[in-house]
């Protein structure tokens, strides 16, 4: 199964178990830039349950639009399970959806150091009434590759967050 298939599965399933519960999601994007909006708005019908995604690249944006605090950007890195966790956070106090993803990381070629390596990236959910939560992801290959596997891995985090929480009707 190619990348493409399995991101379409994965978003066939999201879309279904969202709309199971009448819930929603939203996406804060960093090094995936927009791939995990791409993927959920490529379907039909997704305005039903995908409410809405921000891509914060840059460190600034980050602060402004999520309400990342700058000191913690500062302090741990903004490819950091903290800040990843933060970005979810935030897009959950700025929307109305019911459950967030974040990712943040370093895609390549360049960017990586020996304590974060290109491939690190850090993946975050949130729902409402629940802590947010950060995975790590070592992912191996070029710039393409590490961002196509960090939007396979959000969203099996996403659908496993959703699936754990009872349907609402």
């Amino acid at each position: 199964m190619s990348t493409a298939e399995a991101i379409d599965g994965l978003v066939a399933r999201l879309a279904a178990a969202l709309a199971a519960r009448g819930t929603t999601m939203a996406a804060a994007e960093s090094c995936t830039g927009g791939l995990i909006a791409a993927a959920c708005t490529s379907r039909a019908g997704s305005s039903a349950w995908f409410e809405r995604g921000v891509v914060t690249y840059s460190n600034a944006a980050k602060t402004e639009l999520l309400g990342v605090p700058a000191a913690l950007i500062a302090d741990r890195g903004a490819v950091s399970e903290e800040v990843a966790r933060a970005m979810a956070d935030g897009m959950l106090a700025r929307s109305p959806a019911t459950f967030t993803v974040a990712v943040t990381g370093i895609a390549g070629p360049d960017g990586g150091t020996p304590a974060k390596p290109v491939g690190t990236v850090w993946i975050a959910t949130a729902s409402r009434g629940g802590a947010a939560e950060a995975t790590l992801l070592n992912a191996a290959g070029d710039r393409a590759a590490v961002r196509e596997r960090s939007v396979v891995r959000a969203f099996e985090l996403l659908l496993a967050r959703i699936e754990a929480k009872p349907s609402a009707r």
